[in-house]
């Protein structure tokens, strides 16, 4: 199972320990969008990691709106790290919906 090449993954020990920080600062760092994958609902083995991370997910949404860089660049996603058909299809979501709203408009202003 192949998900676009382009694609980098960062592993932290939960999502719960996602930060707004990571993904603000990977779209400093030009990123055109931000995919946090997380455990499925009421399975995450540290209870609620996923939850907190659902609502950080929410609230950079707003943030990168704000920014004018536009929240459809980050999504959350649950599922299982055994079910690999499933993080194929929700990269290659990822990719198209971030190939649609093109490149990160950060990369414009930093002469990229």
């Amino acid at each position: 199972m192949q998900y676009p090449a382009s694609i980098r993954i960062v592993r932290i020990p939960c999502t719960g320990k996602f930060d707004i920080t990571y993904a603000l600062r990977a779209f400093q760092k030009g990123a055109d969008g931000v995919m946090v994958v997380g455990c499925k609902p009421h399975e995450c083995a540290f209870e609620t990691g996923n939850f907190r991370a659902e609502e950080r997910v929410k609230l950079t949404k707003e943030i990168l709106d704000e920014l004018g860089i536009g929240g459809d660049r980050i999504e959350m996603f649950f599922m299982s790290a055994a079910e690999a058909t499933k993080f194929v299809e929700a990269s290659n979501i990822m990719f198209e919906k971030i190939n649609k709203l093109g490149p990160n408009p950060l990369k414009a202003s930093q002469g990229k």
